[in-house]
């Protein structure tokens, strides 16, 4: 009995999810503007890069959106079934901590000479990177311009 609720459970979400699509279309919206912007803002400090990103972003939203819901039809019905008769089911979870062997190498620190080569290299690493995200700027703002002037 309990197998076959669970199933009707599924069956409901799907047909709720497939009756307010609309509905879904908007909370998928949300959730993509607020994560978007945030992961951007997490992993790019740059300012102009930032912005241009987040445009981006924007401009992807109907592609992510026709992802989204397609994933969230597929996979969300079943995932929120096997979440809700986990609360029904008021098992409390066993937490068994498991041993695991832990192995102990003692690591050798680089000798100066070596610290003073990787430090160059992060340097000059960082500074490639700057260029690149300055000539991707300027490739993407020519881009622009020549759209915005063939239009």
């Amino acid at each position: 009995m309990e197998a076959e609720r669970m199933h009707d459970v599924l069956l409901l979400l799907q047909n709720l999810i497939n009756s307010e699509e609309a509905t879904v279309k908007l909370i998928l919206d949300c959730l993509y503007d607020v994560g978007s912007v945030n992961l951007i803002n997490q992993k790019l400090r740059l300012k102009p890069l930032n912005r241009v990103m987040k445009l981006i972003a924007r401009m992807s939203k109907p592609v992510f959106r026709v992802i989204a819901l397609n994933w969230f039809k597929k996979n969300c019905p079943q995932l929120i079934t096997n979440w809700l008769h986990t609360q029904v089911a008021f098992e409390k979870p066993q937490n068994t901590p498991q041993q695991v062997p832990i192995e102990v190498v003692q690591l050798e620190p680089y000798s100066i000479p070596q610290k003073e080569i990787l430090s160059q290299e992060i340097k000059n690493l960082r500074y490639q990177v700057r260029w690149l995200a300055g000539i991707s700027i300027t490739a993407i703002a020519i881009l622009v311009v020549t759209a915005i002037r063939l239009n």
